[in-house]
């Protein structure tokens, strides 16, 4: 009885499939296709679309076992957006009435889509906020809140997109 579990058990493993990472792809999907990510937010910081395509095609390719691939075509998923809204305001105000913190948001606009399918998967807006100390390097301490927020907006698009399957 035991050797049977244990034969039926091996020979189930074989018709799941299983990924480290948590992320599961099916097996005919090989190729992701993420074009440029245009920066509509009016935010004035010159590469906030590089950072987040970067972030992006990171993810996609480090951690999955998807090719990149250079046109829809040639693609098995796509991945396209853009950056719509960008702030950075005051979070935090100290007793001399100024901001001790101040905090970027940035929301994003993607959809995600089998490229044999007519419609997508999803078609959503993400978010990504982070706080800096507006009182030291103002203008380094945004830079850096606006890579954490992408950082995180990259991050929930790829959970949303990975975790489907």
């Amino acid at each position: 009885m035991v050797m049977a579990m244990v034969l039926l058990s091996i020979g189930l493993t074989g018709c799941f499939r299983y990924s480290f990472t948590g992320v599961t792809i099916p097996s005919n999907v090989r190729t992701v296709y993420i074009p440029y990510f245009a920066d509509e937010s009016g935010s004035g910081l010159g590469d906030l679309s590089d950072q987040l395509n970067e972030a992006l095609i990171n993810r996609f390719v480090n951690q999955t076992r998807l090719s990149l691939t250079d046109s829809p075509e040639n693609a098995d998923i796509q991945l396209e957006g853009l950056i719509t809204g960008y702030s950075n305001q005051p979070f935090s105000v100290a007793g001399d009435q100024r901001a001790n913190l101040n905090r970027v948001s940035i929301s994003v606009r993607a959809s995600y889509a089998y490229t044999t399918e007519e419609e997508p998967e999803w078609q959503q807006t993400f978010t990504g906020n982070f706080e800096y100390d507006p009182t030291e390097d103002s203008i380094e301490g945004e830079n850096a809140a606006a890579f954490e927020a992408l950082t995180r907006i990259a991050d929930n698009i790829f959970n949303d997109a990975m975790g489907d399957w």
